[in-house]
């Protein structure tokens, strides 16, 4: 390796040149079926985090459960599995709260895994929603049948929290901390800092950025969220969640739909502190924006390298394909997944991985996750979609490895049974280790009201 390969490789952890890889699929297999609770959520709802850890070589999965008889919007109970030699075992069913949302979880490599909920404070169904209380469940990875032990965030003074909490949970697995935010209405985030000498060490509020440009300035909501903790310094991306700020738009929605409300996801935004413990969030920054023509931005997701670098993955749609012809006719649709390198806060490198067209088709990607190898490799697997350069129909997932010069390899199908297009992954985020192989929970093509679990080697 020369001395330029080096230096990159120590600056971006990942190497230049990469040795082939090929996707083996290990295991591909049924978790657990649900019933729709009919409540705005679902068990992928906080995609954002994650509902699968791996803690050595224990792997656990978070569910969600629809109680019979009972009416929304807290008509659901979290559920805990473990992967024994078997299949999946369920472990641990909540018999006494009942919440809207998935319960995210992460782990810490000594063995120790937590669960988050966010459990009603009503004793109805509250149809129009209500206080919660946001609780933390702790297990033994050795024991997860065990009863958990409770413990209770430290907030920043008495927040009003409620059903939709938009809660973010991620974990520094190695140095055994967590960060849990939760969202307030429309104005901000409050998070509690969890440390490694198991005291909730900080807490404070993370405020919206200010959309000003709009017709009516307003605090642009940030939700779905993908969050990092790497030696106490937090990285937060997520994408806009407003009601529809464009009064044009949102009138001529109302006329299509009869509903009075619409919502905008088209603005990626970042923000980070290098250490929350000391120093608060910086100034937002926007990475992405389809404003201009209605579109439509997803978050995938985020990592934290060990030098400092930080990855973002995302999905795109140029625009709402519905008010093209009265407010933007000359525009073409477009559908992709697209990258970029952040360095202390400063975009410093984009890349489209893969992209369809409406003019010349093309391959669409969406619910785009890292996987970090322990040689610090890069990798990106996705769910694609579209017209192959042969002209068939594609539905697949697939794999590219990004390179530390800036280049991306050429993909690699995943050969599974049936493809995943919603999923949550063994991710560092939750604290589970880098690892030469992908573990993915979620739904699959075609599979209906089923999770499923898969187990991909990469090389």
């Amino acid at each position: 390796m020369n001395r330029i390969s080096l230096a990159l490789l120590l600056i971006l952890g990942t190497p230049v040149m990469a040795t082939a890889f090929n996707p083996v699929v290990e295991v591909e297999e049924e978790v657990y079926a649900y019933t729709n609770a009919d409540n705005g959520a679902g068990p992928l709802w906080c995609h954002g985090s994650t509902c699968l850890v791996r803690i050595g070589e224990r792997l656990f999965a978070s569910g969600l459960e629809t109680v019979a008889g009972e009416k929304p919007l807290n008509n659901c109970r979290w559920m805990l599995f473990e992967r024994k030699a078997a299949g999946w075992e369920q472990v641990r069913l909540d018999v006494a709260g009942r919440t809207r949302e998935p319960a995210p979880m992460v782990g810490f490599a000594n063995g120790r895994l937590f669960l988050s909920a966010n459990p009603t404070l009503g004793s109805g169904p509250q149809p129009n929603g209500g206080p919660a209380r946001p609780e933390i469940f702790e297990f033994r990875a050795e024991h997860s049948s065990a009863a958990p032990k409770s413990l209770l965030p430290g907030w920043q003074g008495t927040p009003a929290f409620t059903e939709h909490s938009y809660r973010s949970f991620a974990a520094d697995g190695r140095s055994g901390e967590f960060v849990l935010l939760n969202n307030i209405g429309y104005t901000h985030a409050e998070w509690a800092f969890y440390d490694r000498a198991g005291k909730w060490s900080a807490q404070g509020q993370l405020k919206w950025p200010w959309g000003a440009e709009y017709e009516k300035p307003e605090p642009i909501r940030v939700c779905y969220p993908n969050v990092a903790v790497r030696e106490r310094a937090v990285h937060f991306c997520g994408v806009s969640d407003i009601m529809e700020p464009n009064p044009a738009w949102r009138a001529f929605k109302r006329e299509l739909t009869g509903k009075q409300w619409d919502y905008d996801f088209r603005r990626l935004f970042y923000t980070w502190t290098p250490d929350i413990t000391k120093q608060p969030f910086g100034e937002w920054v926007e990475i992405a924006s389809r404003e201009k023509t209605c579109g439509w931005i997803s978050p995938g997701d985020l990592y934290a390298a060990p030098g400092g670098d930080v990855h973002v993955l995302w999905s795109e749609r140029a625009l709402d394909e519905r008010l093209r012809p009265k407010f933007f006719p000359n525009e073409k649709q477009t559908n992709s997944l697209r990258y970029a390198l952040l360095r202390q806060g400063k975009i410093v490198r984009r890349v489209t991985l893969t992209e369809s067209t409406e003019d010349q088709g093309g391959i669409a990607g969406s619910g785009g996750r890292f996987q970090v190898t322990p040689e610090g490799r890069l990798f990106v697997i996705y769910y694609a979609s579209g017209t192959g350069s042969d002209g068939k129909g594609v539905s697949e997932n697939r794999v590219q490895e990004l390179l530390s010069d800036g280049t991306v390899t050429s993909p690699a199908a995943v050969g599974l049974r049936q493809p995943f297009t919603q999923y949550f992954t063994a991710t560092v985020r939750g604290g589970s280790p880098p690892s030469r192989t992908v573990e993915m929970l979620g739904q699959q093509a075609g599979a209906g009201s089923k999770i499923s679990y898969a187990r991909v080697k990469l090389y």
